[in-house]
């Protein structure tokens, strides 16, 4: 059975998440879990997410979620905007949450930016670079 669609086109920040994500080498939007995913051809961002917690999951429906470096991992977890997101944060994923503070649509950029390096290849990396 398919995961029900937990998004709407005109969702907080959406529309701004998409225009970073696919100006990416090869970047191309699917649907995966029932929200927005971004890949190249590998995910590297994922819009919305939700959180483990001792009282069960916390949605944050309005969040980024993007693979980090170990070496900005510890920096980041001290940040109140980001949060270990359930099912993935075990693979080296955080989320941001959008609604937790005004958007700093740069920071944004590069956080995608790392994402997309940790997970493209060589070749799209370079075609960035190159940019």
């Amino acid at each position: 059975m398919p995961h029900p669609v937990m998004f709407s086109d005109d969702d907080f920040g959406l529309a701004q998440l998409r225009t970073l994500a696919l100006a990416f080498p090869a970047a191309f939007e699917k649907v995966s879990w029932g929200r927005p995913v971004f890949c190249a051809p590998k995910m590297f961002a994922m819009y919305g997410g939700n959180l483990k917690s001792a009282d069960g999951m916390v949605a944050f429906p309005h969040a980024l979620l993007v693979k980090v470096d170990e070496s900005d991992r510890r920096s980041l977890e001290q940040d109140d905007r980001f949060f270990f997101p359930a099912y993935m944060g075990p693979f080296g994923w955080l989320g941001l949450d959008l609604t937790a503070a005004e958007v700093d649509w740069v920071e944004v950029g590069e956080l995608l930016d790392a994402s997309f390096r940790l997970v493209a290849s060589k070749k799209l990396i370079r075609q960035l670079d190159e940019r």
